[in-house]
């Protein structure tokens, strides 16, 4: 029987400071009835004082190692996925190994957007499968609010993100039945300008200047093509999907629990009627945290297992899309 990693512990952290869609109508053109039609939020967290991303994380890994019965002693890989690091570098997952008090493992940044935590959790899974770690922490963190144009300007961008983290603690299963079953990884270059921030770039001398936050277009705030990428997400979704369960000889018919990345409610609305799915089937709390990119995943994941949604035997996929354009599935069975 083929040895399989296993999700021993799971955590979450967001900002106490709640910003409801009438909050942001107070600083830009928009409303509760167009933000909540358009994506599905009523409200995200920011946070209200100086706070990293690591700082969220550190909660989360820690509500994680003790939801597994582990300490940090015991973890040999961290891996942190964001696209909103504490600084430039070192990588945030050394800043975040420092706060939890890990000294002389592997730690390392994957900065792949909203696709990022599934990559990080295929990453690790690879490393602990090779005998590279026995147990693995894999965070997913992100501090939005300080980087989007909270004005008129900027809202069809601004409205969507939110601050937050999520964690896990990978192992090797306890079952030989329970465990990740498959992780499934792709991505489309040509189309990063549909979903990008250009600025800061290494290109440039310097990388940023002042004249950069200004402007019709300012290059350092995020851009993005809405309608394109939605477009490409309720196609990529169902695909990626149907792939994990394909290369394990399963169908829609026996998964339990769908967590998507939280972009958008209207692409997971979306995505469940394509795949036949019932409401309940599906995770989604976008509603109360906005897109948490990297985090949400791992977030919705937490939930659900706090609220009994997704237990021991139960089928469940992890899917994501997002900038890159990048897009990615894991299946595994809790």
């Amino acid at each position: 029987m083929v040895e399989r990693t296993h999700i021993l512990g799971v955590g979450h952290a967001v900002p106490d400071n709640i910003v409801t869609n009438d909050d942001l109508s107070k600083v830009m053109d928009t409303s509760d009835e167009w933000v909540h039609q358009r994506t599905g939020i009523r409200q995200r967290r920011h946070i209200a004082a100086d706070c990293g991303a690591t700082d969220l994380g550190k909660i989360a890994a820690e509500q994680a190692l003790s939801c597994a019965g582990l300490t940090i002693a015991d973890i040999d890989l961290i891996v942190f996925a964001t696209l909103s690091p504490d600084i430039d570098w070192p990588a945030s997952a050394s800043l975040l190994a420092a706060k939890l008090g890990a000294s002389a493992i592997p730690a390392f940044d994957v900065k792949n957007q909203c696709s990022g935590f599934i990559y990080s959790l295929a990453s690790a899974d690879a490393l602990i499968r090779a005998g590279r770690a026995r147990h693995a922490l894999v965070v997913g963190g992100e501090i939005h609010s300080t980087g989007i144009d909270l004005t008129t300007r900027g809202r069809d961008v601004a409205v969507i993100f939110g601050d937050g983290a999520g964690a896990v603690v990978l192992g090797r299963s306890p079952d030989p039945q329970r465990g990740l079953l498959s992780t499934h990884l792709h991505a489309e270059g040509k189309f990063a300008e549909k979903l990008w921030l250009e600025g800061a770039a290494s290109r440039s001398r310097p990388r940023i200047r002042l004249e950069d936050l200004g402007g019709d277009d300012p290059v350092a705030f995020p851009r993005m093509q809405g309608r394109y990428v939605f477009k490409h997400a309720v196609t990529r979704f169902p695909e990626v999907i149907h792939e994990a369960l394909a290369a394990n000889g399963l169908t829609t018919a026996d998964l339990d629990v769908l967590i998507p990345h939280q972009a958008n409610l209207r692409i997971n609305e979306f995505v469940a009627g394509a795949l036949e799915l019932e409401p309940h089937q599906v995770v989604n709390n976008i509603d109360r945290y906005g897109n948490t990119t990297a985090a949400s995943i791992a977030i919705a994941l937490c939930e659900a297992v706090n609220d009994g949604r997704v237990a021991e035997g139960k089928l469940v996929c992890l899917a994501a899309f997002g900038a890159g354009f990048t897009w990615a599935s894991a299946l595994l069975r809790w």
